[in-house]
């Protein structure tokens, strides 16, 4: 099966430059490769020393990057679903109408990454996303989208059907005809098969680059645990410009010890996850011969390519009262986890996150009756109200 790799990390931990080691190991292996960049700060053609237009562009055997520009995808590629909301808004430009809308931008870099997986012209998509919190806003923005509508889906047609005589005389916009719904009702498809695509283990592995600093090692921690409250299988970490042991300097002794301290940390944090340790080189890593580095000395492992599943995805179980939900949160402590019950929904927040999980139809008469967090897995307990005599 096609995989796709996303590689996600603090900004400025040489997230570009592992993932080009990856791109450039796969297509020596004899796979079709694609290299992509969702970062607006794209620098893929710096590493390989061209530059990219706004389609993919082969630069080696089995190679092939691409720097996404999400305002030409969506002009290019995805312009049905543009023309009602430029239409609504009253804007001509494309890229104004995108601005008024938060995490367009991200929604159509995702569709556009799906469409080419889909295409199963590569064996291996290698992705090189934005900075952590970005990365995230990435990720779980098709399921935030798709959470909001299908809210909106069961009166949205009868709204729009009771508003269309007034929306005009009294507001001068129009309402979505039935074309535009069935528009966005193919949206919503897409959406669900894509949070689908990103959330299967056979398909996707998001994987985590740090550099042995305090700052970084502790937001590397927290993105791990973000990761698995949307439900992304991490497996594997990178820790990446470790200094060498035989510097010989005295001045860099503290900073070796301290190194040792922070990289023995987050072997133990994630223990479970292979972890790659890459060196500091005294070179920027610019160019192939310099990115293939990483491949000699860290890339030599037959099984990099190998994804793991580590964590398990949420899921619904029966028990003897009643019913259970398992959340892998790996690294989380039981402090920081709030959590809420809604009409139709469990709702987990973790520091700035917060996650709706939608409940099945049978369960939305069963009210949360306990929650235990033990070994890094929230368990959620749902029991049947009793009714009493007069309800009976």
């Amino acid at each position: 099966m096609n995989r796709i790799y996303i590689f996600t990390g603090k900004g400025g931990v040489g997230k570009s430059s592992v993932a080009a080691a990856h791109a450039l190991k796969s297509a020596e292996e004899g796979k079709k490769t694609l290299l992509v960049s969702t970062d607006m700060a794209h620098n893929l053609g710096d590493i390989f020393g061209v530059k990219p237009g706004k389609e993919i562009m082969t630069v080696r055997k089995n190679l092939d990057i691409y720097e996404i520009d999400p305002t030409y995808a969506m002009k290019n590629d995805f312009s049905e679903y543009m023309d009602y909301v430029k239409k609504l808004l009253q804007m001509v430009d494309d890229s104004e109408a995108m601005g008024m809308i938060p995490g367009m931008e991200e929604l159509f870099s995702l569709l556009k990454i799906a469409e080419i997986y889909k295409s199963e012209v590569y064996e291996r998509m290698i992705v090189d996303c934005a900075p952590t919190g970005e990365t995230l806003s990435l990720l779980k923005f098709p399921e935030l989208l798709s959470w909001y509508m299908e809210k909106f889906f069961p009166i949205g047609k009868v709204g729009v059907r009771l508003l269309a005589p007034f929306s005009q005389k009294l507001f001068q916009v129009d309402m979505p005809n039935k074309e535009a719904m069935n528009e966005i009702e193919r949206m919503f498809v897409k959406l669900i098969d894509l949070q689908e695509m990103l959330k299967d283990r056979e398909i996707t592995s998001v994987r985590i680059v740090t550099t042995p600093e305090k700052m970084v090692v502790e937001e590397t921690k927290r993105n791990y645990m973000y990761m698995n409250l949307y439900n992304f299988n991490v497996d594997a970490l990178y820790i990446n410009r470790i200094l060498p042991q035989d510097i010989g300097n005295d001045f860099f002794d503290q900073w070796l010890g301290l190194q040792r301290g922070y990289i023995e940390g987050l072997r133990e944090s994630f223990s479970s996850l292979p972890v790659y340790e890459i060196p500091w080189y005294e070179e920027e890593l610019v160019g192939e011969a310099n990115i293939r580095r990483i491949v000699n000395d860290v890339l030599t492992d037959e099984e990099v390519f190998v994804s793991k599943v580590l964590t398990q995805r949420e899921c619904f179980t029966a028990t003897e009262d009643g019913y259970q939900l398992d959340i892998h949160l790996p690294g989380a402590e039981k402090a920081e986890i709030e959590l809420f019950q809604g009409a139709t929904d469990v709702v987990i927040k973790m520091g700035n996150f917060k996650r709706n999980i939608p409940l099945p139809n049978a369960l939305r008469t069963y009210p949360v009756s306990g929650a235990k967090f033990e070994d890094g897995v929230l368990h959620v307990t749902f029991a049947k109200e009793e009714t009493d005599d007069a309800e009976k």
